[in-house]
């Protein structure tokens, strides 16, 4: 038999789909299970096909399936078209959902940004047609960078209470440390508690980040009431390494510092009764673009895999309820 005219040839879409799948699994059955159609369908779809081309396109046996010459030069020449169309309409519904451009991404920490890294490896696979920008956001202004449009979204400490922004979920949490020059009493101790703190002089983060942020890293009373004597305060984070490595306080930090700003000179020693620091996710009210939304959904989808430090759970708001939109 040979093909008689271009109507018998018309390939609709559920046949070129059960040719590929047969074509790309060699079994029946695998590729029903794949389409998710019911049993026998794929082969009266395939049986269909040769009779409407004449020609066959699988050799069957009780053992094993196998593409004839005439399948082969089919499935050539439909598989690279079919991987088009479908790139194509990824693309066209990543431009109609606004996913293109470019992200900025702002993050405070080096542990923080090691998600936000591997974050954007995947959100360019899955968006290729959006760049994504990643910055270092100083301590010293937390929120500076978001309102002035210098970062879209950010992972940094929180709380956040800012009535033009939004805190977006809880991704992380980190027991805290306090960092001590090596020759202080606090460096041979197993741990230090926030009264502790009332006993030496503090090196803080100078800037324009409001008081309540500032106060959860940086207190100025201990829970008994004592006050913490604020010594000297530091723009960058290296300033504050070298200042208690001179001698001149302690400070407050991540314990997970430790593993990225070790040196000599300094210790880091664990708070025994501090609340771990939370790190979470964070963008403008009024700039919760699909940029952002497709950001936020992947970088928790990656979290999420991970096990949940300190029972937190990628997805969850700084109150414990999930964040399920931009309010």
């Amino acid at each position: 038999m040979g093909l008689t005219n271009q109507a018998s040839t018309r390939l609709e879409r559920h046949e070129l789909e059960a040719f590929l799948a047969v074509a790309e699994e060699l079994h029946f059955r695998h590729a029903t299970e794949r389409l998710g159609l019911a049993q026998g369908r794929i082969s009266h779809i395939i049986k269909t096909l040769e009779l409407r081309f004449g020609v066959v396109l699988f050799e069957r046996t009780s053992r094993r399936v196998t593409l004839t010459p005439a399948g082969q030069r089919l499935y050539d020449g439909l598989a690279p078209a079919h991987r088009q169309i479908q790139e194509a309409i990824t693309q066209a519904v990543t431009v109609g959902k606004g996913i293109t451009g470019t992200l900025r991404v702002g993050f405070s920490a080096q542990w923080a940004s090691d998600i936000v890294l591997k974050t954007a490896k995947v959100f360019r696979r899955t968006y290729p047609d959006c760049a994504v920008e990643l910055q270092e956001v100083q301590l010293g202004d937390t929120f500076g960078p978001l309102r002035s449009g210098v970062v879209d979204l950010q992972l940094t400490e929180f709380p956040v209470d800012e009535p033009d922004l939004v805190a977006g979920p809880v991704i992380f949490s980190e027991p805290r440390a306090l960092l001590v020059p090596a020759g202080h009493p606090f460096a041979r101790r197993v741990s230090v508690c926030v009264e502790d703190l009332a006993r030496a002089p503090l090196i803080v983060m100078a800037g324009e980040s409001p008081q309540y942020w500032l106060d959860n890293i940086y207190p100025r009373v201990t829970p008994e009431g004592r006050p913490i004597a604020h010594a000297a305060a530091a723009v960058y984070w290296a300033e504050v390494l070298s200042m208690v490595a001179s001698g001149l306080g302690v400070s407050p930090a991540s314990l997970r510092a430790a593993e990225y700003h070790s040196r000599p000179g300094i210790v880091f020693v664990p708070f025994s009764d501090a609340p771990p620091l939370e790190y979470g996710l964070m963008w403008r009210r009024d700039g919760y673009t699909a940029r952002v939304r497709a950001f936020v959904e992947t970088l928790c989808g990656i979290a999420s895999t991970a096990a949940p430090p300190h029972g937190r759970r990628a997805g969850q708001r700084g109150d414990g309820r999930t964040e399920t939109s931009q309010t």
